[in-house]
């Protein structure tokens, strides 16, 4: 098992630099990638990458230059310390679980900084030549053809210097890196000049990593001249989350969470930029397992999650596998599991007190190898994703889950999807759930996820997320069903009767009017 882990690891190079450097054979040329550019643009499509500039490999030229001479100008791209009575210069924990530092290879006197994995070393942000290096990269990338970057762990790239300790708050002795970033400032100057020299001059598309940003910056990260174009929401995935570990956290939200959640950042938000809006991505276990409790799970609810979010002011991400719902695995022993932090989190479980059980059962609601399993495209061997061995084992629910059967099919979430896509997209509805202004409704309302979205039309967006009907007042006259995720929906004069996990879109003549029609029921 460590054998097959310590391969993850050796093949972690996430870097936003030239990948040509890492050191095997690559699957696709070049001239592939500007084929993949080419093709898209003739398509009014535009091609993202991950921009990884926080660290890069441990085999990177750059750090194989460091260990060969660490006083020299390569050892001044990273933070390597001298060790002093056998201690770390902090005692940050990493993302990954352990001291953010580790001993430099061929150096037991020096030691370097990691925020995330011991392969990744951290860049010196605070180098102008690292910068001007990252930048130059960038520059190239943007030459090629990119439409933009969705920018990774982007806080990271600033410390609170000098190093120092906080207190521990786990038995490890260790902080969270977070404690420090909540201190750290003067981001700005890197992220300003980041757009200044390489996102602004192409009119580049970025979506940021944001995390622990203060309500005061976000008009610095995506209002007018912000650093990016967008940056993710991760209000939801971050809710319920202890500091003590994944073993203390809520496996799921309720309704009523996910609604807090959301609502907050609809608020806080407003009209100072884009927010992307998400319910999972390569980090996060799967939507339709995090936000709906096992007893809702049905097709009518991941169909009112699915159109919750991807309605709301801002852009609507969709992660592989999320289209067409699939689930978190049913992990039953550690062998499965190749994540780092899942790794580390099953061990703080274990040391917190929790049984075998209990601690597996804690690091699987969580993993992310719950969204890294292969994608299900057939009810076929290995759900049609190879026919060979996956790296990672495949979803045993693959023959009720994948894309073939649901292709075919339109009641399918898949289906679903396309609906909510072409609404979104739709001449006569775009401007107003692109741009037009978000404010709740009957947001006291328990269970009951509702909103509306005002501009060219007025839109009323509702979601009863529970097992029972439920009554919902109406603002005004409706004037068409524009998307529902069953067969009919019944309105009297000034309500309407939403069935469970229903969800419905609606346009009303205004805000205000009075309904004047008696009781109906519409079929779709």
């Amino acid at each position: 098992m460590e054998d097959q882990k310590q391969r993850v690891y050796d093949a972690l190079n996430k870097m936003g630099i030239k990948y040509e450097v890492v050191e095997h054979e690559p699957v696709h040329t070049m001239e592939d990638m500007d084929r993949l550019i080419a093709e898209a643009k003739k398509r009014e499509m535009y091609i993202l990458m991950d921009l990884v500039v926080n660290h890069c490999s441990d085999e990177h030229e750059w750090f194989q230059q460091a260990i060969k001479d660490p006083d020299g100008k390569y050892g001044n791209f990273f933070y390597i310390r001298d060790k002093k009575d056998d201690k770390a210069p902090c005692n940050w924990r990493s993302y990954f679980g352990g001291p953010v530092w580790y001993e430099l290879p061929g150096h037991p006197d020096k030691q370097y900084l990691h925020v995330f994995h011991k392969k990744q070393p951290d860049l010196n942000w605070e180098n102008p030549e690292v910068r001007e290096e990252v930048y130059k990269n960038i520059r190239w990338w943007m030459e090629k053809g990119l439409g933009g970057f969705r920018i990774d762990a982007i806080i990271n790239i600033k410390k609170k210097l000098p190093f120092s300790d906080y207190p521990a708050d786990r038995a490890d002795g260790l902080c969270s890196i977070e404690r420090m970033l909540e201190e750290a400032e003067g981001i700005g100057e890197f992220l300003g000049e980041m757009a200044e020299k390489c996102f602004h001059p192409y009119d580049a598309f970025t979506v940021g990593e944001v995390f622990n940003e203060k309500e005061d910056e976000i008009k610095d990260f995506i209002g007018e001249n912000g650093y990016f174009s967008s940056m993710f929401d991760f209000e939801e995935t971050c809710y319920g989350k202890s500091e003590d570990g994944w073993y203390a956290s809520k496996p799921y939200l309720t309704p009523e969470e996910y609604k807090k959640c959301i609502f907050h950042t609809q608020k806080k938000i407003g009209d100072t930029g884009m927010i992307s809006n998400i319910i999972e991505n390569h980090d996060e276990p799967r939507g339709v397992c995090h936000y709906i409790s096992p007893e809702d799970r049905c097709p009518d609810s991941r169909k009112l999650l699915a159109g919750v979010y991807f309605l709301l002011k801002g852009i609507p991400f969709i992660y592989q596998g999320q289209e067409i719902g699939m689930e978190n695995m049913e992990f039953t022993s550690m062998d499965q599991i190749d994540d780092i932090s899942t790794i580390d989190e099953y061990q703080v479980a274990l040391r917190a007190g929790c049984s075998e059980k209990e601690a597996l059962d804690a690091a699987s609601a969580f993993s992310r190898d719950n969204a890294r399993t292969p994608v299900q495209w057939s009810a076929e061997k290995n759900a049609g994703f190879t026919e060979g061995e996956p790296w990672l084992g495949v979803n045993p629910n693959y023959k009720e889950i994948n894309i073939e059967s649901q292709l075919m099919d339109s009641d399918s979430l898949l289906s679903f999807y396309k609906k909510l896509t072409a609404l979104r997209k739709a001449p006569e509805y775009k401007e107003t759930l692109v741009y037009g202004t978000f404010a709740p409704y009957q947001e006291e309302q328990k269970n009951l996820i509702a909103y509306t979205r005002n501009g060219e039309k007025n839109l009323l967006i509702l979601g009863n997320m529970q097992a029972q009907s439920q009554k919902v007042s109406l603002p005004g006259e409706v004037k068409e069903v524009l998307l529902n995720n069953q067969k009919a929906v019944e309105i009297t004069e000034k309500e309407i009767i939403l069935k469970p996990y229903q969800f419905i879109v609606l346009e009303t003549a205004d805000e205000c009017g009075v309904r004047t029609a008696e009781k109906k029921t519409i079929a779709i």
